[in-house]
């Protein structure tokens, strides 16, 4: 199993040269702006028009992507064609990532079996349901790296890049289509694919899209997503949280702080004060489990998830683990207001730099430089989320270590062999290997440099 694992790992880690599309990269340049739209020509020359997702780009790390792309937006709000260029990819996305889903129906199955035999959950839903597509996720027993390991093929699509030119290029005129092509309310089964994480992810995504389109489609599909996922709720630690996936075998800090982070997220864009008022307790009942978890540990910083018997396993304290709390409690914050929870997220953010920078404040996560689909994607989260708290509780140590981290990717972690791409570790040298997933990570870098600059 571990080595099948591994050779899965190399088919999805393996980079395709960007097309002729994409720039090379000019390390004099300085602009914040400047580097983080250059560096999306190499970006979406990986983006293929047929499957809406990035081409060497896991599941659940396209919706980190789209989300970081959607931040770039965001942070240049003034060009017209880059605004034109996410609001295709949104639209395309919404229409043609869900034939991607690597196993679609397994989350409603597994609640329509959970009443049929509820005295039997776990080994009755994945034993008996036969509806495993052969999508897992494992901890390599290295590092405890959280790894997905996708069905056969999954990583081929029918016609690469075929309609590449529409997403690549800002000033290609939008299509007079690209909102009306969503139905009124839709459906988020096809978005589900029996790992909760992967779900959340999604749902800040179409989050994101909504604030940068205004597009109530994206924000009723998150709503849709979370409204699924609290079927989940409570498991079996001390009467709260959720599982990591529908196996229900492992209760981690990921899932729980993305439950909260939507739930936080949705409760600021609700349309009534009821609406907002479930999803703030939401939130709050999330946070105050997530307390009494033990997963936030002596040192401030978050380990992986819980034991069997509900104790901190005192795995790995991952970038990502830090990262997502962060935008969860700025958001809790903006929702109620409670300072308390600004204090809180700066400790952790505190926590994390003193545990995960380097000497010239580079970020790194214990993987490297041998991360797989999934370690690869941790790090963006974290700058990410580190600029929003910057943006709500501002401090120089923050300013500093995002600035120290896009320098850095920009002088040491890309290679012209490659158009320019960056790889995994950001301090340097580039590792000969890069992907969707390892570019889009360090853009998270580049854009909240951009919107500290």
């Amino acid at each position: 199993m571990f080595l099948s694992c591994h050779f899965q790992l190399l088919v999805l880690s393996l980079s395709y040269i960007p097309n002729s599309s994409a720039q090379s990269l000019d390390d004099s340049t300085t602009d914040p702006t400047k580097r983080a739209e250059s560096a999306l020509s190499t970006l979406q020359s990986w983006y293929n028009g047929d499957t809406g997702i990035w081409d060497t780009a896991g599941w659940w790390n396209a919706a980190n992507i789209m989300t970081m792309v959607g931040n770039l937006a965001k942070a240049d709000s003034d060009n017209e064609g880059l605004q034109s260029l996410v609001t295709r990819v949104f639209a395309n996305t919404m229409t043609q990532a869900p034939s991607k889903n690597p196993q679609p129906g397994v989350e409603e199955f597994a609640y329509r079996r959970q009443v049929l035999n509820p005295s039997n959950e776990a080994s009755a839903l994945y034993d008996g349901s036969h509806m495993g597509s052969g999508y897992t996720k494992i901890l390599v027993s290295a590092t405890n790296e959280p790894l997905s390991i996708y069905p056969q093929n999954w990583t081929q699509s029918k016609r690469k890049h075929a309609n590449n030119g529409e997403f690549i290029n800002t000033s290609a005129p939008r299509r007079r289509t690209t909102q009306t092509t969503l139905a009124s309310t839709p459906d988020p089964k096809p978005w589900l694919d029996g790992f909760y994480d992967d779900d959340l992810w999604w749902a800040l995504a179409w989050i994101n899209a909504y604030d940068i389109t205004s597009n109530t489609e994206y924000l009723y599909l998150a709503q849709g997503i979370f409204i699924a996922v609290t079927s989940v709720w409570p498991s079996h630690c001390n009467n709260g949280g959720i599982y990591w996936s529908w196996k229900k075998t492992y209760v981690n800090a990921v899932s729980n702080e993305l439950f909260m982070s939507v739930a936080a997220h949705l409760a600021n864009r609700a349309n009534s004060r009821d609406q907002k008022e479930i999803y703030v307790q939401w939130a709050e009942r999330t946070l105050t489990w997530f307390q009494n978890s033990g997963m936030i540990n002596a040192h401030g910083t978050i380990n992986d998830g819980l034991t069997d018997a509900c104790e901190n396993n005192h795995q790995t304290t991952w970038s990502y683990n830090q990262g997502i709390i962060l935008g969860a409690l700025v958001e809790l914050h903006r929702a109620t207001p409670d300072p308390s929870y600004l204090s809180l997220a700066a400790k952790i953010a505190k926590a994390a730099l003193q545990e995960l920078t380097d000497q010239n404040g580079v970020i790194h996560d214990v993987c490297e430089p041998n991360c797989g689909g999934d370690g690869t994607q941790f790090k963006g989260v974290f700058m990410r989320n580190l600029q929003t708290l910057q943006a709500a509780a501002p401090d120089d140590d923050y300013v500093a270590v995002i600035q120290a981290n896009a320098d850095s990717i920009w002088m040491n972690d890309w290679d012209e062999g490659q158009e320019g791409a960056f790889s995994v570790d950001w301090a340097g040298p580039f590792v000969w290997w890069a992907n969707a997933s390892t570019h889009g990570s360090a853009m998270d870098a580049l854009v909240a440099a951009m919107a500290v600059g």
